[in-house]
């Protein structure tokens, strides 16, 4: 396949760039024009004539368009695939105003860019979008797959909005997949690069009350269920890439410190948490209780590396 990916250089991305050069395709980087620089000055995110390099599309969000005119024809008419995968990182955890609307915009503005310009292609690629559980809000004991409703809250509304932007593609014909994802397992990046040091120096313990669900999957897998989701023409809509068995965060606590030979005797309770990282994150994120089934994954016959935490976790550390 010739396959265009943006945010390729981020913890997902990354790997997801380097599993699909190994498997012989070709990928060209989609990436963010510097506002620093002039329209015509984008020799830094350009390949080298010569190089062996693919050639780069420019995402131009001033200009709400994309640059493909360094692609093999001039065009995204040659690609089979995109992968919209950038956003802005939700953490460093306390939401101001400002990072709370660069969330919504890094997410939202440049999915509708991506889907108009997927839209005004004649030979439409797939549309493979980056969304993520937080769809579904903090739900408790519910089971949730891709047929829940939404849930509420500041990331539920931007991921109805997220996903919302990709319509155009839609309704030009374009198949367009909704990748829902989890809390990634993987080396370093995602939770574990914040939680590893803890826990390895024996500081590790359970957050609030421990009882919250927390939906992860493997990096091979987020890998994984993103290419299969390419691939398999049948998905289309929302597929949450989640492993098929959720743990609670007690669970996840005592698993991780048993990997790493370390007791996890601390608990953080609800009111410092609150304190030290904002009641919304806190409640958001941090002690979010989402219990995510894989269905559409399942059912299209998507077989998990690593449906289990502890091999998932022994994977990643």
């Amino acid at each position: 396949m010739n396959v265009l990916v943006s945010g390729s250089k981020g913890f997902i991305g990354s790997a997801l760039v380097a599993k699909l050069t190994s498997d012989g395709h070709t990928v060209h980087p989609l990436v963010r024009a510097d506002s620093s620089k002039g329209p015509a000055d984008q020799s830094s995110t350009s390949s080298a004539p010569g190089s062996g390099s693919p050639a780069r599309a420019i995402l131009d969000v001033a200009g709400r368009r994309i640059d493909a005119s360094a692609l093999p024809g001039g065009s995204l008419s040659g690609i089979d695939v995109v992968f919209h995968l950038s956003g802005e990182p939700i953490t460093p955890w306390r939401w101001s105003p400002a990072k709370r609307e660069r969330i919504r915009s890094s997410r939202v503005v440049t999915t509708d860019i991506v889907a108009r310009a997927v839209a005004a292609t004649p030979e439409q690629p797939t549309l493979i979008a980056a969304s993520a559980i937080g769809y579904y809000g903090s739900r408790g004991d519910e089971m949730l797959d891709e047929q829940s409703p939404s849930g509420s809250g500041t990331l539920a509304d931007i991921c109805r909005a997220w996903e919302a932007a990709t319509k155009p593609a839609s309704d030009a014909g374009a198949r367009v997949v909704h990748v829902r994802t989890g809390v990634v397992l993987g080396p370093g990046g995602g939770s574990l690069k914040i939680q590893l040091p803890l826990f390895k120096a024996g500081l590790g313990g359970r957050l609030g009350s421990g009882q919250q669900w927390t939906s992860w999957i493997s990096l091979d897998d987020e890998v994984g269920a993103l290419i299969h989701a390419a691939r398999d023409k049948s998905i289309s809509g929302p597929c949450n890439a989640t492993a098929p068995n959720p743990a609670r965060n007690s669970e996840f606590t005592a698993a991780l410190a048993a990997l790493v030979h370390r007791p996890a005797v601390f608990a953080v309770p609800r009111a410092a948490l609150d304190l030290l990282m904002g009641g919304e994150t806190t409640s958001e994120v941090i002690c979010a209780s989402q219990r995510v089934q894989p269905s559409v994954l399942e059912q299209s016959g998507y077989v998990f590396a690593h449906p289990d935490l502890g091999d998932a976790l022994a994977a990643a550390v």
